[in-house]
């Protein structure tokens, strides 16, 4: 048996070795110079995906290539068949920026391996299609122009790549997942050399587009059989190091496989998650990616499109954990955004251009303010104002704040800025007396201006 006294200090050595691990760190930055880095980010909340590649025109989702154990002859008809002829990015940023996204992230390549930019690289690239061009190009132009600040999701997985190595999710393993087929699949394919291209293409987007402010390195899949990809795979620690160097203030997701690190991420990024799930990232620093509907690329018979509240829901119970939204859109295959994208980024807008205040620069509200019934709270924290979202309408034309007693000095409609008139009820709650007739929002706030 062990002595009491030796498992103590076996104990603090494991403590201190856990504490010593989590604070490994791979450059210099203080937490302060984070925080300042990344302030803009955290202060403008919402912003723009855009998934759109080949897989625009199977029209079926853009993991089709995977699903369907397509090959890259099978595939070769999207690449000769690829023309955006209504692709116009001027259009997409102003749609954007109607909606109130502050920020957008463009997928410069995704798992299929088609790049959207004129890289030296491959010659699997827009500029070789009937578009003959530098899309991505366009797309930074377009929204720079329109004030949105520009990011650009860059896929680490690569179907396409000839040097790139067998995992579960390439295409040409889902017919047969033995080792044998593995290991004929593999011959002649040299990760090392992936990894090179992989570093040359990151260091073209980082060098020949101006500042770009966020990159989205998708994903790490790290497997105990061998069959998944991490950090090794990619390099992730040079190759960290080597985005840092080219662009010293850029904002970098956590899906390289760092987790060890502290400074191996700058955001955690929730996926698809319900709106139920996101009070678990309270006091972190993250943003939830999420669709308008199942698919992330463009899907044509999909039918789980998101309504309006729902996507309201997805926005304000983000900022009231304190945390960001990404909402995707899947342009067609001509390169516009369809009608159920464009009728649900109008919705937005309606709704962001009267009470954007309640989202932009806000975060959770602090403590000692209860959460009425049926509505989700945030906060600005240089303004004292607190935001009261309703998501359902009091019948009773009556809003209970309780415990608000002597922190209210004025209450109104953010859509109008009509006042809203409230009395004292007992010692510590305050009741505010609502129109018979909703304002003509799916969710109307209240700004409460404090003491």
């Amino acid at each position: 048996m062990i002595s009491k006294k030796l498992q103590l200090l076996l104990l603090i050595i494991l403590l201190t070795s856990s504490s010593l691990f989590a604070q490994k760190m791979i450059g210099n930055e203080t937490q302060e110079q984070k925080q300042k880095r990344m302030e803009w980010w955290t202060q403008d909340r919402f912003g723009m995906f855009i998934h759109w590649g080949l897989y625009a025109q199977p029209a079926r989702h853009e993991w089709v290539k995977s699903v369907e154990g397509l090959s890259n002859e099978q595939y070769q008809k999207y690449f000769d068949q690829f023309n955006p002829d209504l692709f116009e990015p001027k259009k997409w940023a102003k749609q954007a920026k109607a909606a109130g996204m502050k920020y957008a992230v463009l997928t410069t390549k995704h798992h299929e391996g088609f790049c959207l930019f004129d890289t030296r690289f491959t010659d699997y690239k827009a500029n070789n299609t009937q578009a003959k061009r530098d899309l991505v190009k366009e797309y930074v132009d377009a929204f720079r122009a329109e004030g949105i600040k520009v990011g650009f999701y860059y896929s680490l997985l690569d179907w396409h790549h000839p040097d790139y190595t067998m995992d579960e999710n390439h295409p040409l393993t889902k017919k047969d997942k033995s080792d044998a087929a593995y290991a004929t699949l593999n011959k002649g394919r040299d990760m090392a050399k992936y990894r090179a291209y992989m570093r040359n293409q990151i260091t073209e987007l980082l060098t020949k587009y101006g500042k770009i402010d966020i990159l989205w390195l998708d994903f790490s899949f790290p497997k105990p059989n061998g069959r998944g990809k991490g950090k090794d795979d990619w390099g992730s620690v040079e190759l960290l190091k080597l985005i840092r160097k080219l662009q010293p203030g850029i904002i970098v997701d956590n899906r390289l496989d760092l987790g060890e690190y502290k400074d191996g991420a700058d955001f955690e990024t929730p996926e698809q998650v319900s709106t139920a799930e996101l009070a678990k990232y309270k006091g972190k620093t993250w943003e939830t990616c999420q669709t308008f509907s199942g698919s992330w690329g463009y899907h044509r018979d999909e039918n789980s499109w998101k309504s309006h509240k729902q996507l309201l829901d997805l926005l304000i119970t983000s900022v009231s954990n304190g945390g960001n939204l990404i909402l995707n859109v899947g342009p067609t295959a001509r390169g516009e955004f369809d009608r159920r994208a464009t009728n649900a980024l109008d919705s937005l807008s309606q709704w962001m251009h009267a009470n954007d205040k309640s989202i932009y620069n806000c975060t959770y509200a602090p403590d000692g303010y209860a959460t009425p019934e049926n509505s989700k709270l945030t906060y600005n924290p240089k303004t004292k104002r607190l935001y009261v979202h309703l998501f359902e309408y009091p019948s009773n034309g009556k809003l209970t704040l309780s415990g608000y007693n002597g922190k209210v000095k004025y209450a109104q409609f953010l859509n109008d800025s009509s006042e809203l008139i409230y009395k004292q009820a007992g010692s510590n709650d305050l009741t505010v007396t609502l129109p018979a007739r909703k304002p003509d929002f799916s969710i109307p706030v209240i700004e409460l201006i404090l003491q």
